[in-house]
């Protein structure tokens, strides 16, 4: 009797194991909220100082109008992935570029967090970018994209919905065209 019991058990233990088997996958996990809060903006004179976002903050806006002398102003968020506040690891500044025809690009997954520029047109910039972390886990940057041309010495730019700067480009003195890169924050899996 106990024999034919434990081969009952055995034969329905296969038998769940096997429809298991069979069984859909479950559905992937609901997606990963992701929230950009503009948290810090500044005006600065940039021919004179250089700006980096506060600390666990990305540039997601920049506004520039006049010549070369007038402020320029930025502003600064947090990225929160499921309400908590992703880290921001702060690299080097970049190599210089003559500002009059400049073209930068952030590495790849990387998010710009400051600039530097020096002079006029005919000075130079540079850019600082960095890395974003949640739970231990790389934050991607994806869907890169460029945004319209923009008249340098009056405009506003703002990154839209969960995008972030990731470069911008410079053409001419103040009234030239300045283009500005952007990716959407994304997680894996």
């Amino acid at each position: 009797m106990r024999k034919k019991a434990l081969s009952t058990a055995a034969a329905a233990l296969t038998a769940m194991a096997a429809m298991s088997a069979a069984a859909p996958a479950p559905a992937s996990a609901a997606p990963v909220r992701i929230e950009i809060v503009t948290a810090h903006s500044e005006t600065v004179r940039e021919w004179i100082d250089p700006f980096t976002c506060p600390t666990n903050m990305v540039l997601t806006a920049r506004s520039h109008y006049g010549d070369e002398n007038a402020p320029t102003s930025y502003s600064c968020g947090f990225i929160l992935i499921e309400g908590e506040q992703a880290r921001v690891y702060i690299g080097d500044w970049t190599s210089r570029q003559k500002e009059s025809k400049s073209d930068y690009s952030a590495p790849d997954h990387q998010a710009v967090v400051g600039r530097w520029h020096e002079g006029d047109e005919n000075g130079y910039t540079r850019y600082r970018t960095a890395t974003v972390y949640w739970r231990g886990q790389r934050v991607l940057l994806t869907s890169g994209d460029i945004s319209v041309a923009y008249r340098e010495s009056n405009h506003t730019w703002q990154a839209q919905g969960t995008g972030v700067m990731t470069g911008r480009k410079h053409s001419g003195d103040e009234n030239g065209n300045t283009w500005y890169r952007f990716a959407n924050v994304t997680v894996a899996g």
